[in-house]
This record gives structure tokens, sequence and C-alpha cells, in this order.
């Protein structure tokens, strides 16, 4: 099923005004690497948490295949414009954090490892660490078919 017969699978969702919102990415892994500029993610949860700001407030998650496959899709998108992303990850030992912003490029997944190419602008990159958290910089989306069931939460609440 393409995203745009998942966005409109019933006719009361084909009739959902398509709207922009500023969602922000979160990626949580067990454990980092960073080599040569290519940061990888081991043990990645299965789904990628996405959520927006007020006045909308949406939130969900996605599979992070579904992310992957996203990347390059719609006029803004994030092949075309790297996203910002913060890292923030515990060392080993869990005595330190290290919190690093980064720009993301080519990612790419197998099996539950992400890896992206990574150009490090702010703190300085652990070779490897533990568990982490990836929040990876808002982009203006249409609402997408990840989106419809927060369309359908909102229209509950609006009844």
């Amino acid at each position: 099923m393409t995203a745009e017969e998942r966005q409109s699978s019933t006719p009361e969702e084909a009739n959902v005004e398509r709207k922009e919102i500023q969602a922000l990415f979160v990626q949580t892994a067990k454990s980092v690497v960073f080599e040569n500029g290519r940061l990888t993610l081991n043990g990645l949860a299965p789904t990628t948490l996405y959520f927006s700001d007020r006045p909308d407030r949406v939130v969900g998650h996605i599979t992070s295949d579904e992310f992957l496959d996203a990347w390059d899709e719609g006029e803004d998108n994030f092949a075309d414009d790297p996203p910002n992303a913060a890292l923030s990850v515990f060392s080993h030992d869990g005595d330190e954090i290290h919190d690093i912003v980064v720009v993301l490029k080519d990612p790419a997944l197998n099996g539950d490892v992400m890896t992206y190419n990574v150009e490090v602008l702010d703190g300085e990159m652990p070779a490897s660490g533990g568990p982490s958290s990836l929040f990876i910089d808002v982009i203006g989306r249409p609402l997408t078919p990840v989106s419809v069931a927060g369309a359908r939460r909102r229209r509950r609440r609006r009844r």
C-alpha cells in the first residue's frame, strides 16, 4: 500500500484536510559507535517516536523502516536538506552523559542497526557509548498516513 493509499484509505479519511505540522523525531538505541564520520545506533528501538508542538500536539510512532522510507519524500525532505539532531549518549558505565549536535545524512537500516553519516556541529562525539536518544530536528511535513491516527483522535476529541 502506498503512502497516498494509506492517507485516504476510507472516504472519511480522504476528506481530512492535509496540513503541515512541525514534527520532532526521536530514536533510541542500546548503544552507539562512531567511526570515520559514521554513527551507528545498535539495538535501535523498532519504532521512531514523533511529536509536534501546540496547538495540534500530534504524537505517535512509525516503524524505523517507515521513517527511512520517508527520508526523501516530499518537497521539504531530509535528503535535500539534512536535519540537525541532538544525540544524548550515556557512557558505558553510566557515569557520564555526552550531548552532541550533528547533521544527519545517508541513513541505512539493517535489522536493529541504523547508521548515519554525520557532521559534528557541537560537542565531542565519543568513539562508543551506551544507551542513547537521538532527537531529530523538526521538518514541516504534511499530515501523512502516520498522522491519520492523530487526525482521528482530534476528530473524536472535538465531538
